[in-house]
């Protein structure tokens, strides 16, 4: 093998092949004609002018845009709806059988929720009447 067909053959191995896999899938989807028939295809983007990445405000827009509550947020709902009931109540089974119920749902929320939306039990002597 003569040396330029070595170095040639060389500089072929050295050379590195870099394949991005999301960006293969894209092309391949856009050759077979996926993006074609898009909702707003054309049209500009609607942009609110803050530009910086925040990735937390981004999510949020879109679940905000799309009526989508995470679940710690609608049992955060949930718990407040019954404590309005709790405050109703006047029998003291009832109010016991309530706070137990809240506290269950504050515990599993808690497990969900962020640390800083993390919600206190209830107490018992709070509701029960004076006696």
């Amino acid at each position: 093998m003569s040396k330029e067909n070595e170095g040639k053959k060389k500089s072929e191995v050295d050379e590195i092949q870099y394949s991005d896999l999301i960006g293969d899938i894209i092309k391949r989807a856009e050759q077979e004609g996926a993006f074609e028939n898009l909702k707003g295809k054309g049209k500009p983007l609607k942009l609110d002018g803050d530009h910086s990445y925040n990735p937390d405000r981004l999510l949020n827009k879109v679940m905000k845009d799309n009526n989508i509550l995470p679940p710690w947020i609608q049992m955060e709902k949930e718990i407040e709806r019954m404590k309005e009931e709790l405050a109703s109540y006047s029998s003291e089974y009832n109010i016991r059988k309530s706070v137990e119920e809240i506290n269950k749902k504050i515990f599993n929320y808690n497990l969900t929720c962020p640390p800083p939306a993390q919600k206190r039990k209830l107490k018992m002597e709070d509701y029960l009447p004076a006696e």
